[in-house]
């Protein structure tokens, strides 16, 4: 099936729909926060005051890929988090426990399931066709994505509206950081891959795509497959996962153009990034994204879009690589990530 159109809110200047811009933007420190669009182009100025902003970053990326694709009314309307929508959420637990439960206005309990963005976006659209939510941890866009392929391939929709939105709230970033998850410091996201220290950066996102079933004259790429796997008990286990996926889709190693991993800076987690660079992927152009949009569970959304992105443009942005050689026939792109070595995800995606 193919990638018709695109809409991407990161920490990066991704909105839009041109090539990506050549100058990453800079954070110091173990957060990055998504650059938000003016929202008035895209949602109604009285609904805005009723939006959370995970609810805005998801229903404007929504709508600038429906735009892209010249489609009003999708056939199916799929989404992925694994966060939801946490300011609503504490906001509605944070006045649980000021009014002892007592008083509550109901609104940020209803903006805080994790449902809410692909209802509005339905709600804005006046569709009535499938709508689904899927909160499965690290593998809440794959699922999401799935089921958006499967809908194709069973001819319940010939174009589905697809994607994932997480955010990271003060309160949010707060534990995790005081877990471990994040780099301690004044860290620079362009230097995490040089840093030997235990940890990653905070990062979030809303992207959407917008699949279809017939080949256009505009599409960004043809996702050719997606493949899952859940804890895998070492590094020859997940070669194997590697190498069955490409046999399925009959693709020898050597078709792949361009490698992209979900690398974070984190020395224990980039470990089968590193082994699989010395086997199964040995010798083959590697990039890597995290230090653009940050960790999160659905961070694999910003990994698609970028291979889309170069499959239609045909280069590499000088923000991932600045080799010319690197920026000539790249045909397939392979894409692996893995959140926090428990869900693990491939992705095949070729030029059209």
């Amino acid at each position: 099936m193919y990638i018709r159109a695109t809409g991407n809110i990161s920490p990066q200047k991704t909105f839009g729909h041109g090539p990506m811009d050549d100058s990453p933007v800079v954070y110091n420190g173990n957060r990055l926060t998504a650059i938000e669009p003016e929202y008035k182009d895209f949602i109604d100025p009285k609904l805005i005051r009723r939006m959370s902003r995970i609810i805005r970053m998801g229903v404007a990326a929504a709508m600038e890929c429906l735009h892209e694709a010249a489609i009003k009314t999708p056939d199916a309307i799929v989404t992925g988090t694994a966060y939801g929508c946490l300011d609503d959420t504490h906001s509605f637990l944070s006045k649980m426990v000021q009014f002892n439960e007592e008083l509550l206005t109901p609104t940020a309990f209803i903006q805080s399931t994790h449902n809410t963005i692909g209802a509005q976006i339905g709600l804005m659209l006046q569709c009535n066709n499938y709508n689904n939510a899927f909160v499965h941890r690290g593998f809440s866009f794959e699922s999401a994505l799935l089921d958006a392929m499967m809908l194709i391939k069973e001819n319940d929709a010939s174009n589905v509206l697809v994607g994932a939105i997480d955010e990271i709230i003060n309160a949010s970033h707060t534990i995790l950081n005081r877990l471990g998850l994040y780099k301690q410091g004044n860290i620079c996201n362009l230097d995490i891959y040089q840093s030997t220290s235990k940890g990653t950066i905070a990062g979030e996102g809303a992207t959407f795509f917008l699949l279809a079933k017939e080949a256009s004259n505009t599409d960004y790429a043809k996702l050719d497959g997606l493949h899952t796997f859940y804890k895998p008990a070492n590094a020859a286990e997940v070669e194997q996962q590697v190498n069955n996926f490409l046999q399925k889709h009959h693709v020898n190693i050597s078709e792949i153009n361009l490698i992209i991993t979900g690398k974070n800076g984190d020395v224990a987690g980039d470990k089968i990034y590193d082994t699989l660079s010395t086997s199964v992927l040995a010798g083959k152009q590697t990039i890597n994204y995290k230090h653009l949009c940050g960790e999160y569970p659905t961070a694999a959304t910003f990994a698609v879009w970028l291979a889309a992105h170069i499959l239609k443009f045909k280069k590499l942005p000088a923000i991932i690589s600045h080799q010319p050689s690197s920026q000539k026939n790249i045909k397939k792109v392979l894409v692996y990530n893995h959140y926090m070595g428990i869900h693990h995800s491939l992705y095949l995606l070729s030029a059209c």
